[in-house]
C-alpha cells in the first residue's frame, strides 16, 4: 500500500510540475509593405528538445511572386519606404553573411522566401542561430531587431547582403501583448 501511495505522490507531483511549468517564450513582427500597409503577422517560440531553436511561422500576403532574401536585422525600427533604419543584418558573431559562405554565417541569415503566383506565403521553419532568452544572440537586443524581406532571393555568400537587392517589407520583433 505505501508503494502505491508512493507512487501516486510522484506521478501527481510531475504531473503538477508540468502543468505549471513556463510557457515558451514567444515574439512576433507585424509585417509592412514599403506603402505601409500591413502584409501580415510572423510569430517566433523558442523550441526545446530535439527541435531546439527559434521556430518561424510566417503568414503574409500580399508579396510579390519569386525569391525573397529573408535576414533578422539589427535595430528594432521599420521606417517606410526603404526600411533602412533596420540597419544591417543581425550579426553578434562577427561573421560573414550567407549559409554557403566558408565564413559564415550571420545569426539573421534565414532561408529564402518563395512566394507563387497567388502572392501570398504561408511557411514555417526552425533556426538555431538566434534565441528568445537572454544573451548577445537574444532578439531582445536593446534597441530592438527587426524582420525584413527584400526585392530578390539571397544567394548566400555575397558579403554583407547576399545581393537580395531593396528591402520590400520590415517588422519590429516584439514580445507578444
Amino acid at each position: 500500500m505505501r508503494k502505491k501511495v508512493l507512487c501516486l505522490a510522484a506521478v501527481l507531483l510531475l504531473y503538477g510540475s508540468l502543468a505549471h511549468a513556463e510557457s515558451p517564450l514567444r515574439a512576433k513582427a507585424e509585417m509592412y509593405n514599403t506603402q505601409g500597409k500591413k502584409i501580415g503577422t510572423v510569430y517566433f517560440t523558442e523550441t526545446p528538445g530535439v527541435q531546439e531553436g527559434v521556430r518561424i511561422y510566417l503568414k503574409l500576403s500580399p508579396i510579390p511572386k519569386g525569391s525573397h532574401g529573408l535576414h533578422v536585422h539589427q535595430a528594432g525600427t521599420c521606417e517606410p519606404p526603404d526600411f533602412k533604419s533596420a540597419g544591417g543584418h543581425f550579426n553578434p558573431e562577427g561573421k560573414e553573411h550567407g549559409m554557403k559562405n566558408p565564413e559564415g554565417m550571420h545569426a539573421g541569415d534565414l532561408p529564402n522566401l518563395v512566394v507563387g503566383q497567388e502572392e501570398s506565403v504561408e511557411v514555417t521553419f526552425t533556426t538555431k542561430n538566434v534565441t528568445l532568452q537572454e544573451g548577445k544572440d537574444s532578439l531582445f537586443q536593446p534597441g530592438g531587431t527587426s524582420l525584413v524581406i527584400h526585392a530578390g532571393p539571397d544567394d548566400e555568400m555575397t558579403d554583407p547582403s547576399g545581393s537580395s537587392g531593396a528591402r520590400i517589407a520590415c517588422g519590429v520583433i516584439t514580445r507578444p501583448d
